[in-house]
């Protein structure tokens, strides 16, 4: 920004107007990593000048609205997640607009296992669990469906929430491989207690993502620790 301290005193009253394409100006306006527009170098440093936009959306009555401020609060995990972490710590999360932000906010950092994230939302970090993932087919050819099934046995002694994500390991054209995190749900299990869960996933390119022929491990991941894993062939 050519004035910063001017455009942001301005978001500001924007986070206060009646409409809610306004509102919403004010976060899109001072996301530090707006993904459509320019990154704004001295908010990435340092995000505090915009935080008292935050504050006053946090409760905004607009889902559009609100995705927005999750959406920037997830910008500034990437580059400062204690600062995210210990500013929802002292949000309302019984309120649902505002529990509604901070859990779309740490996406990124829950997939990562981070511990305070995690548990703000009633997670441990890691899990007392056995677990067991099954692929199907275990080679198939772009375009094609992957079947995943999971196992998972409680072996705690109390009640636990879980967090339950899967990680594909994609290959690279240079023959390494970058892992791709994907929610798959979360629940509560019972000291003994036995889940078992399946969803397919096609294999196919996206604009984002060109599939390269290889073996692709994926692994599951639970309260952000790795528990079990498979591969597949691509051809």
């Amino acid at each position: 920004m050519a004035d910063q301290k001017r455009a942001l005193k301005t978001m500001r009253r924007w986070a206060e107007d009646d409409c809610e394409h306004v509102r919403r100006l004010a976060s899109e306006g001072s996301r530090p990593r707006l993904p459509w527009g320019m990154r704004l170098p001295s908010l990435v440093a340092d995000p505090s000048p915009a935080a008292p936009i935050l504050e006053a959306l946090k409760g905004d009555e607009a889902l559009y609205v609100r995705k927005s401020v999750a959406n920037h609060l997830n910008d500034i995990t990437k580059d400062h997640p204690e600062w995210v972490v210990e500013r929802l710590e002292g949000w309302d999360l019984r309120d649902d607009r505002q529990s509604w932000i901070a859990k779309h906010a740490c996406r990124t950092l829950i997939k990562r296992g981070h511990p305070r994230a995690l548990q703000l939302f009633g997670f441990a970090e890691g899990a007392d669990v056995e677990a067991m993932l099954t692929l199907s087919p275990t080679s198939l050819s772009l375009g094609q469906r992957l079947g995943l099934s999971a196992t998972v046995i409680s072996t705690a002694r109390n009640p636990q929430r879980l967090v339950i994500d899967y990680l594909i390991h994609y290959v690279k054209a240079s023959g390494g491989s970058a892992a791709k995190v994907f929610k798959w749900t979360e629940t509560e299990l019972q000291s003994g207690e036995k889940l078992e869960l399946s969803k397919t996933q096609v294999i196919r390119d996206f604009t984002t993502r060109k599939h390269y022929p290889g073996n692709h491990k994926v692994e599951l991941q639970i309260n952000g620790q790795r528990v079990a894993s498979a591969a597949f062939d691509l051809s």
